[in-house]
């Protein structure tokens, strides 16, 4: 057999297979987000009590002290659903980050590919 009508076979054999790698997807793979990163290290150590009144202490000492505890109480929970806010949001920068990583268009997008 001639060699020109050989290599056209073989190119002709080859097309269907280098076709279905160029229309498949691109593969998609998310780095860990490190969403952990973003919240401050002085979180790790969180929020200390307020310190209790001495043994002699009077009415206005223990409602001093139940103030300053409340005061904590609440700057651990602003931590709380500050810290829940950045991982949602993290997450959220990771998905968009993800769905504009994926092919659109292009030779076979009209057909979904």
């Amino acid at each position: 057999m001639p060699k020109v009508p050989m290599r056209a076979c073989i190119l002709m054999l080859m097309l269907p297979a280098s076709t279905a790698c160029v229309g498949a997807q691109p593969i998609v793979t998310a780095s860990a987000a490190d969403c952990a990163s973003l919240l401050p290290a002085d979180w790790r150590e969180g929020v200390a009590g307020a310190d209790l009144p001495e043994a002699a202490a009077t009415t206005g000492d223990w409602i001093a002290f139940a103030d300053a505890q409340t005061g904590r109480l609440d700057a651990a929970n602003g931590r709380t659903r500050d810290a829940i806010e950045i991982v949602e949001n993290c997450e959220a920068r990771e998905r968009a980050a993800i769905a504009r990583a994926k092919r659109r268009g292009g030779l076979l997008g009209w057909i979904g590919l």
